[in-house]
């Protein structure tokens, strides 16, 4: 246990204690104010075409009018499936703007997991990109979604450009496998039909559900997070005031630029790419695919940008890459490293070729998403994930629930703000389990706190697997590969990975001998996301267990076992 927020005298000069989080009702009142601000500036750059905030004000505001037009009622869910482009922000105000509630989903998902989340949020429409357009169709009747707006890669790009592009992904690439959806718009139908119907601006609060961003949380099955509007204003005015130090040094004939390479379904680029950039006057440059590293260096070289978001496998595979010194790294002012450990290597290795240190946060989708960083002026990584970040407070917890008050003693971290979400959908048991009495959310990190008040995480409580910054649930990966012919059962485990941090490694007892590792990997690759698919595959004749019979996957892990 600190002191009473010892961790203050590590802030840099000129960050706030406190943030006075109630100056807009609602994340509404953030965009609208940027929208009439900084009108004639650009909010998104994406494959060399530019969308002002002057355009996605009006382009969010007509899709928004379409939608209460489809007799949704205030507070319904709408779905997001897309990656990174311009469509994405225009449907996020739009949602917000029209009173309803935005759900983040994963393109990647296969249609089980995404059934999962369409059910559980009660989603009556989705915002789809096409590419994933046929996994919506293998499973929207066993949905509540009844409308679909259907965008495509090229639909902002302009006529000529927008049908080149459209025509590469889906004729070159063959990026998108045939569909039946005969009841879904075009996005850009939504638009024109929006822009000639009434908006009705509907009346926000701060306690409104703005967001509901799915997680395991601490247990397996997929939840959740309701975050309200003000949980995420929070988040982005203590982003704002955490990064002034190192982003008042952007010259004044500069727009404060950042890279968007981190998916804008995960809260973390969600808010401090998307919302922080709003709230700043900021461009954006969206990266539609970060996993093509000679594509996003690329993009890079053609632009100055100031601020990078990222989590340790992009930090390691852009330093890494040929094409490295092709951009220019030098306007840099801040590298944020999030959703994974950074590994001091990267670290090192990332400060040598850019000049600017990568500057270690933490947080999760239940605070939407940061909670504690190390200070943006720190001329070295630390290997820490920083202190608690203006309003939060942050403490170690033992397994009784008791503050841990012993120097360097381990507890689980217990997060306390205003960005600590409202609870999990629809699931008072769940929110039970990692809410204190006093509101501080149990994070299942387990870490340690020294004098100065900074956190450094050792362990986690939770059995998560962390596969380059998503989370992995071994419960989901067991139920799913348990279903597959021939395994009688299994459990899922963590193993390092040198590419991506951690990799699933499944052991499996056989029902069927004759069971073989390529028809496990078969069936989990039909039936989950890449990043939850086993990479390692043990088969054993028994799994070690409790005397009630529950798998010990701890013991999966030690070295000995």
């Amino acid at each position: 246990m600190t002191p009473d927020r010892v961790w203050l005298s590590a802030y840099p000069e000129g960050v706030p204690s406190d943030i006075d989080f109630t100056q807009y009702s609602s994340l509404v009142g953030l965009m609208e104010e940027s929208f009439a601000r900084y009108a004639d500036r650009t909010a998104y750059s994406f494959m060399g075409k530019n969308v002002s905030y002057a355009q996605t004000d009006s382009q969010s505001q007509a899709l928004a009018a379409y939608l209460q037009s489809l007799g949704l009622a205030k507070g319904d869910r709408v779905a997001i499936m897309m990656p990174n482009v311009p469509q994405y922000p225009v449907a996020v105000a739009a949602i917000l703007r029209a009173g309803f509630v935005v759900v983040n989903v994963n393109p990647l998902y296969t249609a089980r997991e995404l059934e999962h989340q369409l059910k559980d949020s009660g989603a009556r429409a989705i915002v789809i990109i096409e590419n994933f357009a046929s996994t919506l169709e293998k499973c929207m009747a066993q949905t509540p979604v009844q409308h679909v707006v259907l965008a495509s890669m090229g639909d902002r790009l302009g006529l000529i450009k927008g049908a080149i592009v459209n025509h590469v992904v889906r004729k070159v690439k063959k990026l998108v496998p045939e569909f039946a959806l005969p009841q879904a718009v075009s996005f850009n139908q939504a638009l024109s039909q929006g822009s000639k119907l009434p908006w009705r601006k509907p009346d926000i609060g701060p306690d409104d559900i703005a967001v509901l961003q799915y997680t395991g949380g601490t247990t397996g099955v997929s939840k959740g997070a309701v975050l309200l509007h003000r949980n995420v204003i929070a988040n982005v005015l203590q982003s704002e005031a955490w990064n002034e130090p190192v982003m008042k040094r952007v010259p004044a004939n500069e727009q404060p630029t950042s890279v968007c390479a981190l998916p804008l379904y995960h809260i973390f680029a969600f808010t401090v790419n998307m919302m922080l950039g709003m709230r700043t006057g900021g461009k954006t440059i969206l990266i539609p695919n970060p996993r093509d590293l000679p594509a996003v260096l690329k993009e890079l070289s053609k632009h100055t940008f100031h601020s990078f978001p990222a989590v340790n496998t992009l930090f390691n595979g852009l330093a890494n890459h040929p094409d490295f010194h092709k951009v220019n790294w030098s306007s840099l002012k801040v590298s944020v490293g999030g959703g994974m450990a950074v590994t001091p290597s990267v670290a090192k290795l990332w400060l040598e070729k850019t000049g600017c240190p990568i500057c270690e946060g933490y947080g999760l989708s239940e605070t939407s998403p940061s909670a504690s960083c190390n200070p943006t002026t720190s001329p070295e990584f630390t290997g820490t994930i920083g202190v608690p970040i203006p309003g939060t407070w942050m403490k170690l917890l033992d397994d009784e629930g008791q503050d841990v008050t012993e120097p360097g003693k381990t507890g689980e971290i217990a997060i306390k703000g205003p960005q600590v979400m409202a609870g999990y959908w629809q699931r008072p048991d769940e929110t039970a389990k990692v809410m204190t009495t006093d509101g501080y959310f149990k994070s299942g990190d387990v870490g340690i706190v020294d004098a100065r008040g900074y956190f450094k995480i050792v362990d986690r409580k939770k059995d998560m697997i962390l596969v380059s910054g998503f989370n992995v649930y071994p419960n989901e990966v067991e139920e799913v590969a348990s279903a597959c012919p021939g395994v009688m059962e299994c459990a899922a485990i963590g193993v390092p990975d040198e590419k991506t941090g951690e990799a699933v490694k499944l052991v499996v007892v056989r029902k069927d001998p004759q069971l073989t590792e390529a028809q496990i990997l078969a069936y989990c690759r039909a039936n989950m996301t890449a990043y939850k698919q086993p990479r390692v595959i043990e088969f054993r004749d028994e799994l070690p267990k409790t005397p009630v019979g529950k798998i010990l996957r701890r013991e999966l892990r030690s070295p000995s076992s």
